[in-house]
């Protein structure tokens, strides 16, 4: 027995366990109840407090546990936050902007800024503040919720980011991107803090890369079933105590553009990204090596140490060779210089 009802800003679902679903997960229970949401959907709204149990005799009380099991007579209360608005709206987020014109504009984005809404980010995008920066001028071509992206940083990495304002532009980076500098002039160069000391200078990475199916938010590298992924990269310096090398620094060049590419093939090769949250947990032994100061800063930015610093295209109108270039963030420069100290 299940029944929906509506308020002002939230729909609630509110149901009773019947004898064939005691025993069960309760996020497994829900789905059953409402399809037109993903279990992950529930599981998520599990752990964001919106889900409440009441058991005969017993106070109601919220469940955090996606796998808690219910029993029969269990009154079930879901409590599902109103949609959010499909259409980003522009907001008053500064910019870095390195370059602009009437076609297209250069960023420099920061470390801890989505760029484009998606789900648990429908605010605070680079989107959100190009719509209110540039106005209506930007490409349709993305989409409503991704006018003008062209290609994309992930939320932890800053750097250099190119968005067309116009539908030709957007035409014409996108070959260029698609491409990935094979045939034409667009380049794509990282600096990356990475742990260890790198066995060659210089080398190239290729590799098949897909979707972990452990954990679906993480890039694996695959035996068979990705998609081709190649990472060049040449040594730029190394950092030492005690004549034990702790950290590399290390230019990577693009040839493909997949998801978490950098982040994945140097964790690839024994040497995952300083402070990477996702690839670099079982390097977290090194942080043991350096000052409590350093390794706490480390440990609590939760971000992983990749900048980039490079970016070069052909404009998409006037065909003008275009080159940009941006320095280490304040953050990562804070971190190589500590470390610099170290070798001293």
């Amino acid at each position: 027995m299940s029944d929906s009802c509506f308020d002002s800003e939230n729909e609630i679902l509110s149901f009773l366990i019947e004898e064939d679903e005691a025993g069960k997960r309760l996020d497994a229970v829900i789905a059953t109840k409402d399809t037109r949401h993903s279990r992950s959907r529930f599981k998520s709204l599990i752990k964001k407090g919106h889900v409440v149990l009441a058991r005969p005799d017993q106070a109601e009380r919220t469940i955090l546990e996606p796998n808690q099991r219910v029993n029969v007579g269990d009154r079930i209360t879901v409590t599902l936050p109103a949609p959010e608005d499909p259409t980003p709206q522009g907001e008053d987020i500064p910019l870095d902007v390195v370059f602009e014109d009437d076609d297209l504009i250069v960023i420099n984005k920061p470390a801890g800024l989505v760029v484009h809404p998606a789900a648990g980010n429908w605010t605070g995008t680079l989107v959100n503040a190009l719509i209110h920066h540039c106005g209506d001028s930007l490409s349709g071509i993305g989409g409503v919720k991704r006018p003008g992206i062209v290609h994309r940083l992930d939320k932890e990495t800053s750097g250099l980011l190119v968005v067309a304002k116009t539908d030709a532009a957007h035409k014409g980076l996108s070959e260029q991107f698609a491409d990935h500098g094979r045939s034409g002039p667009l380049v794509r160069a990282y600096q990356a803090l990475v742990w260890g000391q790198l066995k060659n200078k210089k080398g190239t990475i290729d590799t098949q890369i897909g979707r972990s199916q452990h954990n679906r938010l993480k890039q694996k590298v695959l035996k068979q079933g990705g998609r081709q992924a190649i990472t060049h990269y040449r040594l730029l310096e190394e950092f030492a105590s005690e004549g034990d090398i702790l950290a590399s620094l290390v230019e990577c060049k693009l040839e493909t553009g997949r998801t978490h590419q950098i982040r994945v093939h140097m964790a690839h090769i024994g040497h995952p990204l300083v402070g990477d949250p996702e690839y670099g947990q079982g390097f977290k032994s090194k942080l043991n090596k350096l000052p409590r100061d350093l390794a706490e800063d480390i440990e609590n930015r939760k971000r992983q140490a990749l900048h980039a610093g490079l970016l070069g295209f052909a404009h998409p109108i006037t065909g003008e060779e275009m080159v940009f270039q941006s320095e280490m963030p304040e953050d990562l420069q804070n971190v190589m210089n500590a470390l610099k100290k170290m070798s001293i």
